[in-house]
């Protein structure tokens, strides 16, 4: 990367508030070799070491895209939720928006036990068969419809564990990626001055507390992932 494209990307993630991490008494002291200063009272993140590992998260999710693996996408806070599903739709990954289901990874034969049922009632409510049936029936298979479409949603064509898990709050997402590491599944994991830097295979450090800093993070991951993706579709 030129000088002048990092100088680019560094002014960008100032716009976007990157650097701005947490009150200096809520801090791990673990995030201290990806801090930068102290401003107001507020840990300052150090955007190149920012820049490097988002660089280095992109590298790992094209060449994961480019062979055909498989993404899930976590971000449950109302500041991440729709850049989530917009996102992850955009570059065709498995995602969670809403809540982490606990044995959501873990207990893989109870989810999948569970997305037969939503395809089946998805299956029933196309083709009208839910209104065969009696009206009272047909309201509570409706409500649990609704139920897993909130829940399960972004995971409905999911067959198996996902190869590689974003997650875009350790904090918020700690049952997520304690999960993927019992199962040894490859993460990365947008942290900021309060988490612990050493949970996920790649923790790149930044404001997890805004819709612009979780976005920009967030479309940096995307795009090389549908470069990927594009790179894959020439080869097969």
């Amino acid at each position: 990367m030129t000088k002048r494209c990092w100088n680019i990307i560094l002014e960008e993630m100032i716009e976007e508030a990157v650097h701005l991490g947490h009150d200096t008494r809520k801090w791990n002291p673990k995030m201290a070799p990806y801090i930068s200063a102290k401003r107001k009272g507020i840990h300052i993140t150090n955007l190149t070491r920012t820049a490097r590992f988002l660089s280095e998260a992109c590298d790992l999710v094209f060449d994961a895209a480019s062979r055909g693996k498989q993404f899930l996408i976590v971000g449950t806070k109302k500041e991440a939720a729709d850049s989530v599903a917009r996102a992850a739709i955009r570059a065709r990954c498995h995602y969670v928006n809403k809540k982490w289901l606990g044995g959501m990874l873990t207990n893989w034969y109870t989810t999948e036990t569970k997305l037969h049922k939503f395809r089946d009632l998805r299956t029933q409510q196309k083709t009208g068969r839910l209104n065969s049936f009696p009206k009272r029936d047909a309201a509570i298979l409706k409500r649990q419809l609704s139920h897993l479409e909130t829940y399960l949603g972004g995971i409905k064509y999911m067959t198996g564990l996902p190869d590689i898990v974003i997650i875009l709050d350790q904090q918020e997402e700690y049952t997520a990626l304690q999960e993927c590491i019992t199962l040894e599944i490859p993460t990365i994991c947008l942290i900021d001055t309060n988490c612990d830097p050493d949970l996920a295979d790649i923790s790149i450090p930044a404001n997890d507390d805004t819709i612009a800093s979780i976005r920009f993070i967030l479309n940096k991951l995307i795009f090389a992932i549908c470069e990927g993706r594009s790179s894959y579709i020439r080869n097969f």
